[in-house]
């Protein structure tokens, strides 16, 4: 009766870990996103990630309705130093990869997307933006 009782506990830890690790640390995808930050911020009560939203060229085909709305992506950051690229690079066009997870963690960001690295960023901003700093170049 022991010997059944300690299998079974062993299962269930290791099920248990199976199920933590491919919920949370499991990388389900990974990808590239190109487009313009929409907004970027640092938010939590307790742990404060960095959340934003990139607004992507092309128009979301899937709305039903009669409004066109465009392609939006929602990503989270866990870098510090990225976080900090990206906030720089407001008003340029910017590329970002990204990870997939198929579970959030609340110190890892409010997205299962969660940028770890920068790929490219516009040297300039858009011709057509009156309002756009004048930012040195990404390094």
């Amino acid at each position: 009766m022991k010997k059944t009782l300690s299998i079974i506990a062993v299962v269930l830890i290791v099920a248990l870990g199976l199920f933590l690790y491919f919920k949370f640390w499991f990388v389900y995808s990974s990808g590239v996103n190109e487009g313009d930050i929409n907004y970027f911020q640092r938010e939590g009560f307790i742990f404060k990630t960095y959340e934003g939203k990139m607004i992507q060229s092309g128009y979301n085909s899937k709305n039903t309705s009669s409004t066109i709305q465009s392609n939006e992506f929602k990503f989270s950051v866990a870098d510090e130093r990225i976080a900090q690229q990206i906030d720089n690079a407001s008003s340029r066009q910017i590329k970002l990869h990204w990870n997939r997870y198929l579970g959030t963690l609340p110190w890892r960001g409010n997205s299962q997307f969660v940028v770890d690295s920068i790929y490219s960023v516009s040297h300039s901003p858009k011709a057509d933006d009156p309002f756009a700093p004048e930012l040195p170049p990404m390094e």
